[in-house]
């Protein structure tokens, strides 16, 4: 490290650790990325079903903050010093294209969060950010203030400023693996209990498993707590997997379960939204019409995917091989009230290492809004997962990282 510079390390090269690193590198001091991973942005690889929704298009900056349940106001200094449209403008001028979808999320346009990687890997190269693969170990202090870190392989290097940018538990195979919880923790500061935000769903019902990898598209979902009131309610997409549910839909709404234990919730899906009760029944008279010499169990062919009708007859209550000119008022009625409302008992939620997001983590009391820097240790700065801050679905967790990381990289 050269010694006329102001020497910073920044520990975690996810989104927040690249553009804190990239950011202090502009500024002309003495940077070093520490990485554990063989390479950078490994969880970046993953997000968005491999496409990367780096931000999301909301018009101002109260929007941002409405879409971040936990802790959200504390973020008021990080998304005005670094915005969704200044991140859009500076992925745009590193060559990068952008483009808004469904709900305002930000995609880039050729669908691939490898290039993501590469354009902020370009960033750090431009600002003269070096890389240094090796697992960082504990910070070291004196005198209240930071001076090095201590590596796994025995190395010690000196600083004048670390940023800790190591992320969350979640997707712990991207090395997400809460060694900066541990390291912020020893120095004295307060962990908020951990837990998975933006995760999927197990139900007590075991039907889900017979419908494995079936995903459901422009369906309706409402989440509803023990004493029968709407805790969640949106459209779009979710899949059936062998523990219960997933999907964006389900992500989202166990993000707005919050902190409350989610077992004995209902889940009700309504598998098609865009008709009323009246309307499903005229549909369901007409393909019964259709197929007046069948059997039910093989009348329903042109209304549900073939996954969900064995299912749904099931549900029903109606027998599989009563003839359908047979069927009552009240077994079309029946079968209209299951369609628009399949419902699912929530046992919990699963595992954090398979959550999206971490809820949880360095308590934001213990650091300053306005720069990222630590109120216990001078020259600590935190960025990205490991602060205890939370969002909803699209691309506001991202925005997060890339905000935090703007401001502790402009302050350190």
């Amino acid at each position: 490290m050269s010694q006329d510079k102001k020497q910073v390390l920044v520990v975690g090269g996810g989104p927040a650790g690249m553009l804190a690193a990239a950011v202090a590198g502009s500024r002309g001091l003495d940077v070093s990325l520490i990485e554990k991973n063989e390479k950078l942005g490994k969880k970046l690889y993953i997000t968005g079903k491999g496409r990367c929704n780096v931000t999301n298009a909301a018009e101002d900056i109260e929007d941002l903050i409405a879409n971040v349940p936990t802790n959200g106001k504390f973020l008021y200094s990080a998304f005005y010093s670094f915005s969704n449209q200044d991140l859009i403008k500076l992925l745009n001028s590193l060559g990068l294209k952008t483009k808004v979808e469904r709900g305002n999320r930000v995609f880039p346009v050729s669908d691939k969060s490898s290039d993501v990687i590469k354009t902020l890997e370009s960033y750090l190269r431009k600002n003269k950010v070096r890389i240094e693969r090796a697992e960082a170990k504990d910070i070291l202090v004196k005198d209240g203030r930071v001076k090095g870190l201590e590596l796994k392989d025995g190395r010690l290097l000196n600083c004048s400023s670390l940023i800790l940018a190591t992320g969350g538990l979640s997707y712990p195979s991207t090395g997400s693996t809460g060694d900066g919880f541990k390291m912020a923790e020893r120095l004295g500061h307060t962990i908020s209990p951990l837990r998975p935000s933006l995760v999927p769903i197990e139900t007590m019902e075991d039907w889900p498993r017979d419908a494995q990898g079936l995903s459901l598209k422009n369906v309706a979902v409402r989440v509803s707590d023990k004493r029968g009131r709407k805790v969640y309610e949106d459209f779009g997409e979710m899949i059936f997997t062998h523990f219960g549910v997933s999907g964006p839909l389900i992500l989202s709404a166990s993000s707005y379960m919050g902190k409350v234990d989610p077992k004995g919730y209902r889940l009700s899906i309504d598998l098609k939204p865009a008709l009323s009760e009246e309307k499903l029944d005229l549909r369901l008279l007409r393909d019964f019409e259709k197929h007046s010499r069948k059997n039910f169990s093989n009348s329903l062919d042109d209304l549900l995917p073939k996954k969900l009708i064995p299912i749904i007859i099931s549900l029903s209550n109606i027998e599989a091989d009563k003839p359908v000119n047979q069927l009552t008022r009240e077994d079309r009625h029946r079968l209209v009230k299951l369609i628009k409302g399949l419902d699912l008992t929530i046992k919990g939620y699963r595992p954090i290492s398979e959550a999206i997001v971490t809820s949880g983590g360095v308590s934001v009391k213990e650091i300053d809004p306005a720069t990222m820097e630590s109120k216990l240790v001078a020259g600590l700065y935190f960025a990205g997962e490991i602060i205890d801050v939370d969002a909803y679905t699209g691309g506001f967790n991202m925005q997060i990282a890339f905000s935090t990381g703007y401001l502790a990289g402009s302050n350190c």
